[in-house]
């Protein structure tokens, strides 16, 4: 993410901030142009002071003090770029569900930023019924026991406990997960929705299967094989995490989430300036300047050859605080290769995109009563090779167990060409996201 300034006094501001702490000048996010402006009062609105000077109201949901977008002051909509897209919220009225909202938003607003920025197809359901994207905010209650975080043709549901940390926590710990946060399930679960879009429906199966495996096969036995028995040996060498070996679908995903966690930590880094040289070793492959836009990179090594110094500079700041490494994670030769792949559909993306087909899903939930919303409110990359074409097949829907899982042996940094860095210990499973 960018790192932004108020144009009214030039105070540095964070992405969430409503009012710039110096000058006292309201804040809006413009996500057409990318800028978080700074605003003066014209009517019942606003005027941006940015170069063309729109004018300009906040999304309705600033009244929940849950989004800080802004929507053109003439537009038909109340609700900006990101909210459209919410088809459930809890119950605001309570003061826990609201709080727990409100992260929800803050976490899918920068999901929205970063598929902004890579151009990335954005319809919600009113915009194309069929194969728009949409989220529900479900509450777990004594009618809906349990509420599956996942997706399904489209509709993304979210647990709203997730939101509650303690709730992550416990969840974190007996999925054996190093990694959960609530940006994480966002980038896990439209990971899905984009492989309907720019795989199924752009024609581009064949490829896929390539380099992430048949996706035609049962969904639910895979799943199932996996909770029983745990990920394949080795997975480290193929494989982001231990859950992207249960199905190429979740592979996918996966592999998808963690190419915005690097394209998005990038751009903040090198938005900062950010100059990797560490003093005690001349190994070219922890050295780098973080001086591109990732998002426009040619290929997926320049990412590659940033991440690496990058993450192992956080990695050593986090110990030096007493926590677990940031990103504990090896991106191996065959996960370069997936994620060379992905970064090719979505920039292959910005420039066709195909007429879209049938949409499937990946759990089945039991229906939950829509509460009424008053608002809603380096490595080498090997380029994949084509293999023969299948005729497809409808996957099934099913709804994936929650067992713990296996904590996988540790795994070390890759060597450089004249030394071995420190080993990256404790490398452990990561479920970004059930479904």
């Amino acid at each position: 993410m960018r790192l932004f300034k108020c144009q009214a006094c030039g105070q540095a501001i964070y992405f969430e901030n409503r009012f710039c702490g110096s000058c006292g000048h309201s804040l809006g996010y413009l996500p057409v142009t990318g800028e978080l402006a700074a605003l003066e009062p014209e009517g019942n609105g606003f005027v941006a002071l940015t170069r063309k000077r729109p004018r300009v109201r906040y999304c309705e949901n600033i009244e929940f003090d849950a989004c800080n977008w802004l929507v053109a002051a003439d537009s038909g909509s109340k609700f900006c770029l990101a909210c459209r897209h919410n088809r459930t919220i809890p119950d605001l009225s309570i003061a826990e569900n609201l709080l727990r909202w409100q992260q929800m938003e803050i976490a899918k607003h920068r999901l929205f930023y970063t598929l902004i920025a890579l151009k990335l197809r954005l319809k919600n359901l009113t915009d194309d019924p069929e194969h728009g994207l949409a989220f529900d905010f479900l509450l777990e209650s004594p009618e809906e026991a349990v509420v599956l975080t996942g997706h399904d043709a489209g509709l993304i549901t979210i647990n709203l406990n997730e939101a509650d940390d303690a709730y992550r926590e416990r969840l974190r710990h007996s999925m054996g997960e190093p990694y959960r946060t609530l940006l994480g399930h966002f980038r896990h679960e439209v990971g899905h929705y984009f492989w309907d879009l720019l795989i199924r429906d752009a024609g581009r199966l064949v490829e896929c299967r390539a380099v992430f495996g048949d996706e035609r096969i049962s969904y639910g036995e895979a799943l199932e094989g996996y909770y029983a028995q745990g990920p394949l040996p080795d997975w480290q060498r193929s494989f982001i995490s231990a859950y992207a070996t249960a199905h190429p679908w979740e592979d996918f995903a996966e592999t998808w989430a963690h190419y915005l966690h690097i394209v998005d930590t990038l751009e903040t880094a090198g938005n900062f300036g950010l100059r990797i040289h560490p003093v005690a070793t001349k190994n070219k492959a922890l050295h780098a300047d973080l001086d591109f836009d990732p998002h426009h990179a040619g290929s997926v090594k320049p990412l590659i050859q940033a991440w690496l110094p990058l993450t192992f500079a956080l990695n050593n700041l986090n110990r030096s605080m007493g926590y677990s490494d940031l990103y504990p994670f090896v991106l191996s030769e065959p996960v370069i290769r997936k994620m060379q792949f992905i970064h090719e559909v979505i920039h292959a993306s910005q420039i066709e995109r195909k007429a879209p087909g049938r949409r499937r899903g990946f759990f089945r939930r039991a229906a939950a009563p829509e509460q009424p919303a008053p608002v809603p409110p380096g490595a080498p990359i090997i380029p994949p090779v084509p293999g023969p074409d299948i005729p497809q097949e409808s996957p099934p829907i099913v709804e994936p167990p929650n067992d713990p899982l296996p904590e996988p042996p540790p795994v070390e940094l890759p060597p450089g060409p004249d030394e071995m860095p420190n080993p990256i210990p404790d490398e452990v499973p990561v479920q970004m996201g059930v479904g």
